[in-house]
């Protein structure tokens, strides 16, 4: 018979600090994340953060929370967004994943969302049939290096032997490219890049309508999901680490040093994203800064839905760009979440509201 355990904030940090949590037959959290999600300035000591479910003392699945919320009109509008769902392949029919949903679905009263799903995460939310799509974002992802070593492979596992072909186109192709970009024009643009946010950029971003607040976003930079090493959790089945996971928040200024773009920036093994951006002018220099940092960091790729950026970007002929595909982010609000919240509310989500800061 399956029953389930919740945890919220006080029951986590126990079940962690116990190492409890490392007896099963795979983890249903690491050490860090769990204790990045005790921290979370948006979830209050009663939420539910993680629900296991067992049959008799074997684990057999888990689901996460992350808890956030809305501030419209001065009420707040909580509910979460589920970060993380498996079931082990021994328990698989048993319809331990729809216990898990609906658990969740009535510790957050239906104040539930949901967003980056795989496929098949997706197949089970339809199939519950009290999910419904709402406005998805429209974004781009931006190539600046060869890197079909690890693209037709992975693709095409029959590939295989001829990765190390690939790799030599790569590593010809990537070698044109740098010394191209070494004869690039840097414009002279007045820029901080900073590991957190500051007095100033606080006082700046507050005057942007915004899902996340400067402490919050310094949460996110203070406590990722993801750590820095080669090493990964074998038995964790989800992020935990990389071998470059880092944290930028830029500031660019104007002629007279006045502050006019705040960004946070996230780069992943050579994949970037701009999880949030704030501007009170044209977004120029900060495509200018953008192209020079991809040069110099050598990024592979930029995933962008930031909408008036990518026109920034489109419109620029010295953006180091070699290829570039159009993608979407899709939304599912639990039905109850969207009778909770006032009619034709529009979410006006960044790119890194969600768990989509965090990894």
């Amino acid at each position: 018979m399956i029953h389930l355990k919740i945890f919220n904030k006080k029951q986590l940090a126990e079940f962690v600090s116990s190492g409890e949590f490392k007896k099963y037959d795979f983890l249903p959290i690491t050490e860090h994340r769990a204790k990045s999600q005790i921290r979370n300035p948006k979830a209050n000591d009663e939420q539910t953060l993680l629900i296991l479910a067992f049959e008799e003392e074997k684990l057999a699945g888990y689901i996460g929370c992350f808890p956030d919320n809305f501030k419209i009109n001065g009420r707040i509008y909580g509910y979460a967004w589920l970060s993380t769902i498996f079931v082990s392949n021994e328990f698989r029919g048993r319809k331990i994943a729809q216990t898990l949903l609906n658990k969740a679905f009535e510790e957050y009263h239906g104040n539930i969302a949901l967003t980056e799903f795989t496929k098949e995460a997706e197949s089970l939310y339809n199939k519950t049939g009290v999910f419904e799509y709402i406005q998805p974002k429209k974004g781009k992802r931006y190539y600046f290096r060869s890197d079909l070593s690890n693209i037709i492979p992975a693709k095409k596992p029959g590939t295989k032997f001829l990765k190390p072909f690939f790799q030599f186109i790569d590593f010809t192709a990537n070698t044109f490219i740098s010394i191209k970009n070494n004869f690039a024009g840097k414009a002279g643009i007045h820029v901080h890049i900073l590991h957190k946010i500051d007095a100033e950029s606080a006082e700046f971003i507050s005057g942007f309508k915004s899902n996340r607040i400067s402490d919050e976003i310094n949460w996110i930079i203070e406590n990722p999901w993801v750590l820095e090493g080669k090493k990964a959790d074998e038995n964790y089945l989800f992020s935990s680490f990389s071998e470059i996971f880092r944290y930028y928040w830029v500031k660019i200024y104007d002629e007279n040093k006045t502050l006019i773009t705040c960004s946070l920036l996230l780069l992943r093994d050579g994949h970037l994203k701009i999880p949030y951006l704030f501007s009170d002018r044209d977004l120029g220099k900060f495509t200018d800064f953008l192209g020079n940092f991809i040069r110099e960091k050598k990024i592979k790729t930029l995933t962008s839905y930031q909408t008036e950026l990518n026109e920034k970007i489109r419109s620029s002929k010295s953006f180091p760009k070699l290829h570039e595909r159009d993608f979407e982010r899709r939304y599912m609000f639990h039905q109850e979440f969207i009778r909770h919240l006032p009619k034709n509310f529009n979410p006006d989500f960044q790119d890194g509201d969600g768990d989509c800061s965090m990894t």
